[in-house]
């Protein structure tokens, strides 16, 4: 979970991941799998150079020594990539999913994310905001936009994704080991897709809730981080 200036939500949303029942039925004809499983979480908390207050309330958690929590401080802001790369380095279990600090994206719909993979299906999941699940009204500009980058995405990597952008990413620890990542910001979406797929990994898709905020309530995406993530999805089609 990459953090910066979300003091207004960390507590809710750390609560949410917390309070979600992880017992998973897998479907499916896979004959290890005799029944449900329950999966471990482990909350990584990567604070990226926070001045609103937030640092305060992690160092306080710290302090406290939650045994299912890790936190991890930036002197610096560096960005969400840069803050993704650290927690990506600090995990420890077999499955990542990304989870932003605000309350966009519902923690209920983990199980969806995990579900495809425990059953053998696929490494990689993305839950999609455009497969009909819940969600606020996006603005035209960010509906626009996401449309865009996922119909550039599908052209260069041969793919039919539905939402390249979306924060709820769920794969393998194993699916990015050594994986060169080297986006700071917002273009850690498109380079993690880009990487995922010219490795020739197929990435399955579920229908997720959303609650999208403005830019008056702390969203920080704008419309220059579109034009960067274009030029990351073309960089990344022809090196790595």
């Amino acid at each position: 979970m990459p953090v910066y200036n979300e003091r207004a939500t960390l507590e809710e949303i750390v609560r949410l991941v917390r309070s979600v029942d992880l017992m998973v039925n897998p479907s499916g004809d896979n004959p290890n799998l005799s029944g449900p499983i329950r999966v471990e979480r482990e909350i990584i908390l990567v604070d990226d150079g926070s001045t609103d207050g937030t640092r305060e309330i992690l160092a306080a958690w710290q302090a406290e020594k939650h045994p299912d929590m890790q936190i991890i401080f930036h002197a610096v802001n560096g960005g969400k990539g840069a803050a993704l790369r650290t927690g990506f380095e600090h995990a420890t279990g077999d499955i990542i999913v990304i989870q932003d600090a605000d309350l966009e994206y519902d923690p209920r719909d983990y199980v969806k994310l995990l579900e495809p993979i425990l059953e053998g299906r696929t490494p990689v999941v993305y839950g999609s905001r455009f497969l009909g699940g819940p969600r606020a009204a996006m603005s035209l500009s960010h509906t626009v936009g996401n449309k865009m980058l996922t119909i550039v995405t599908n052209i260069f990597y041969g793919t039919s994704l539905s939402d390249m952008e979306t924060c709820y990413k769920c794969f393998r620890r194993d699916v990015i080991a050594g994986m060169p990542l080297r986006s700071r910001r917002f273009e850690i979406e498109p380079e993690l897709t880009a990487k995922i797929l010219k490795r020739g990994y197929t990435i399955f898709e579920v229908p997720i809730s959303y609650n999208g905020r403005a830019f008056h309530e702390g969203k920080k995406i704008t419309w220059r981080d579109g034009i960067v993530a274009l030029r990351t999805l073309v960089k990344y089609r022809f090196v790595d």
